[in-house]
């Protein structure tokens, strides 16, 4: 995913996207819009967030962020990746604009 990072637009990258026939899109730089995995994080944290004794440390971050990963439903992960087609499809129409995600 291209972010407009400074590494992602380096002349070799360019050079690499132009031999394969590669446009890119412009959106800006952290967009959520096209990085579904930011839904998942957000559903993890609201998880850890609400647990009856949030974490204190690293040991316990860890531990409550690996118990709630287990326990987030494949639904919610199959409908983040299902999502994309509509994503993709109306950042497409507004041409790389915010869309509503």
């Amino acid at each position: 995913m291209d972010d407009n990072a400074t590494c992602h637009r380096t002349l070799a990258v360019q050079d690499c996207l132009d031999s394969e026939g590669i446009q890119r899109l412009v959106w800006p730089a952290r967009s959520p819009d096209l990085n579904p995995i930011e839904n998942v994080w957000d559903a993890l944290g609201r998880q850890v967030a609400g647990r009856k004794y949030p974490p204190t440390n690293k040991n316990t971050l860890i531990r409550a962020l690996t118990e709630e990963w287990d326990k987030l439903p494949q639904q919610l992960l199959d409908n983040v990746v299902q999502s994309m087609v509509r994503r993709v499809e109306c950042c497409i129409t507004l041409h790389g604009g915010h869309i509503p995600y």
